[in-house]
């Protein structure tokens, strides 16, 4: 059992930068993979970054491709996602979620709100 615990949402203005934290407890195995995905109001959740726990590997939605940057700090069991310069458009509830490379998403942490203001 995982349990996911985002931090770092909140306001701020367009070309601003926020880092988003998620916090994992229990086992993290190195097949895991680590995702974060956002829903913004009346739109379905949609990827947004992932990473993967063993090597590092990770892989962007285009519209956030040299924006965002996901990390992972392995000591920490700790996954970030830093956005820079970010829209009136990035505006969601940020979710973490983690699962088995090649599988879907079992583990989904709370959400934490950004809003972007133009």
């Amino acid at each position: 059992q995982v349990q996911l615990v985002e931090s770092g949402g909140g306001l701020v203005q367009a070309g601003g930068s926020l880092r988003l934290s998620c916090a994992a407890s229990g086992r993290i195995f190195s097949t895991y993979v680590l995702g974060w995905f956002r829903q913004a109001p009346g739109k379905e959740r949609e990827f947004v970054a992932k990473i993967i726990w063993s090597d590092g590997y990770t892989a962007y939605k285009d519209s956030v491709k040299g924006r965002f940057t996901v990390s992972r700090d392995n000591a920490e069991n700790t996954v970030y996602l830093q956005m820079n310069s970010l829209k009136p458009e990035d505006t969601a509830v940020y979710y973490c979620a983690a699962g088995r490379f090649g599988q879907r998403y079992d583990y989904w942490g709370q959400g934490t709100q950004v809003t972007v203001s133009s």
